[in-house]
């Protein structure tokens, strides 16, 4: 457990003392909102829950097993 705590204090003081780096996470941490969240819910729809009619395990078994 003191290994946890001491990587867990070095990552800890590193970041406190970034002046450029807390902009640089901030641009990251919004581009992976933007790619995870916005374009999932706007460009990829749940295709099983929409043509699955009772199992949606059946439906994707027979999908890959069916020639197209």
């Amino acid at each position: 457990m003191n290994t946890i705590c001491r990587i867990w204090n070095f990552y800890y003081d590193g970041f406190r003392s970034m002046t450029l780096g807390r902009t640089l996470w901030t641009v990251i941490l919004v581009k992976l909102f933007i790619i995870f969240i916005v374009l999932k819910l706007f460009f990829f729809p749940n295709y099983i829950k929409e043509h699955a009619r009772e199992d949606p395990a059946e439906f994707v078994a027979t999908s890959i097993t069916s020639n197209p």
